[in-house]
């Protein structure tokens, strides 16, 4: 790409922007204007909602919004992944119905994964999908689900054969969440919030047409959606901020936000809070400590590391290159980022660290990092299978010896029984 083409590209966007932004207008009205114009998402395909440009055109033309404060389209929660997802596999429907709608934001997503029984290992999913009179009819259980109790649509992984091996036997559906089959219970965290809920499916019911691509494709397309989540692993983008500005599209924004980010407002302390890290050291006196001071210089230099980790991620997308395993990379590094930043955390405030309340180190926040942090080794694929997937696919070695993948899943010892 040359400067020229940056350049005319800055100077196309700037000049629409300033003939079509109305902070007056309605967030929906002009998301649908963003929408047809293909400028609020210009990497997406010109058929659909975009423009076809690379990553790095994309980013300039993001920058050009936020040089004038014009509000983008819908990004917050799990609206994006569904997106990615259904622009690489859905159908011709499924784009028609559901991507405007992803971009305007009316309409909110989930993600039905995870099960009691199979977390980490997700391809051991036994929630059930049974064809019944020309419909699939869904049992079963989800669990650490964000955003399920407000979403319309959720992602679903589903069991739609018992007689293949375990990877083979699973289908993909987009389920309507506001069916009286689905029931959602938010779960409470140890620090406090309650992000996550479990989801109960008791025939509920997904249209055949409701199917993404075929009949067991589920393992390949939801390593699509993973994939796109793990390079997004490094925190919170710009867009999740609002503005204080009193015109109609930013009050909008902001009441959206208020509901689409409420699950996500501990994240930045899952990640560590490395921004809070030197200044308290400064403030407690133990800049001066050369244990503490070696520690931060550490932590520092390894989130600089994750940094540029995360820019080759970008980069090879920029280059058209399909998700592949630098997320992995990207989401273990986020983990050894924020462990380290709570042991650091732990080192500038002592034991006062454990304190919350008015009196205990900035109200509270240092706790909440304490019992947040562990959540990012988890969330997302744990630590685990991030080492599984890259010393198999990166490094090249040998998967490790399994008893669970060549066989019929209903001959898998499992802990739920069906």
């Amino acid at each position: 790409m040359s400067e020229d083409t940056e350049a005319s590209v800055r100077a196309e966007v700037r000049a629409w922007l300033d003939a079509n932004w109305d902070p007056n207008t309605g967030l929906v009205e002009w998301r649908n204007i963003l929408a047809d114009s293909g400028w609020g998402m210009p990497t997406w395909p010109s058929e659909w909602y975009g423009k076809g440009m690379s990553s790095t055109l994309g980013t300039a033309v993001e920058e050009e919004f936020q040089a004038i404060g014009a509000i983008g389209v819908a990004r917050a929660g799990i609206r994006m992944l569904a997106a990615a997802t259904l622009l690489e596999h859905g159908s011709q429907m499924h784009k028609e119905k559901f991507l405007r709608r992803i971009l305007t934001g009316e309409d909110t997503w989930c993600q039905l994964f995870s099960e009691p029984g199979s977390g980490s290992d997700l391809a051991g999913a036994s929630t059930r999908a049974d064809l019944k009179d020309g419909k699939w009819i869904i049992n079963g259980q989800k669990v650490w689900t964000t955003s399920a109790h407000h979403a319309q649509y959720g992602l679903l992984l589903a069991r739609t054969d018992w007689d293949l091996p375990k990877h083979k036997g699973l289908t993909y559906f987009v389920l309507d969440m506001e069916q009286p089959g689905v029931q959602v219970q938010p779960l409470r965290q140890m620090n406090g919030h309650a992000s996550f809920n479990q989801v109960f499916f008791t025939d509920a019911e997904i249209a055949p047409e409701f199917m993404v691509e075929g009949l067991g494709d589920g393992w390949k397309i939801a390593t699509t959606t993973l994939m796109h989540e793990r390079r997004g692993a490094d925190g919170l983008r710009r867009w999740a901020m609002g503005t204080d500005r009193p015109e109609r599209a930013y009050a909008e924004e902001r009441a959206e936000l208020a509901t689409a980010m409420a699950p996500y407002k501990w994240y930045p302390q899952r990640m560590g809070r490395i921004d809070l890290v030197v200044e308290r050291a400064r403030t407690t006196g133990k800049l001066d400590d050369p244990t503490v001071r070696q520690e931060i210089a550490k932590l520092l230099t390894l989130a600089k590391s994750a940094e540029w980790t995360a820019r080759r991620a970008r980069a090879a997308q920029v280059l058209g290159r399909n998700q592949g395993p630098e997320g992995s990379i990207g989401k273990l590094a986020a983990s050894h980022v924020a462990r380290l930043a709570n042991h650091v955390h732990t080192l500038i405030s002592g034991a006062d660290a454990m304190l919350t309340g008015a009196d205990s180190p900035m109200e509270g926040v240092i706790a909440e990092i304490l019992v947040s942090t562990p959540a990012i080794s988890i969330a997302g694929g744990t630590d685990e299978i991030q080492r599984n997937i890259i010393a198999e696919r990166v490094l090249g070695m040998p998967k490790e010896p399994r008893n669970d993948t060549d066989r019929p899943f209903r001959d898998v010892p499992r802990n739920l029984i069906r």
